[in-house]
C-alpha cells in the first residue's frame, strides 16, 4: 500500500506541498534542504574516514583506560603561566 507511490500521487502529494506552504517560499525551502543533505553527506563521510583511520583492536585484549587522577580542590596547575599564556591581558 505504502511502497508504492505512482506519478499520480506524487502530483497529489506536490499539489498540496502548494496549498501549504506557497510558491515563494518553495525554492528556499529546496534550497535548504540541499544544503543540509550536504552537511549530512559530508559529516558522514568524515565518521566513515574517522571510523577507517582507527586500529582494529580485539575487544579482549584491550585494556581499561586508567582513570584519571583527581586534584584537591584548591590546587593549582603545576604551570600557572602556561595556563594563563593563551588568555589576552587586559587593561
Amino acid at each position: 500500500m505504502f511502497g508504492r507511490l505512482g506519478a499520480p500521487e506524487i502530483i497529489l502529494i506536490l499539489v498540496v506541498v502548494m496549498l501549504l506552504f506557497g510558491a515563494k517560499r518553495l525554492p528556499g525551502m529546496a534550497r535548504s534542504f540541499g544544503q543540509s543533505l550536504r552537511i549530512l553527506k559530508s559529516e558522514t563521510q568524515a565518521m566513515r574516514k574517522d571510523h577507517a583511520d582507527e586500529p582494529q583492536a580485539d575487544a579482549h585484549a584491550a585494556a581499561p583506560a586508567p582513570a584519571p587522577a583527581l586534584q584537591p580542590a584548591g590546587a593549582r596547575h603545576a604551570a600557572p603561566e602556561a595556563a594563563d599564556a593563551d588568555i589576552p591581558h587586559r587593561r
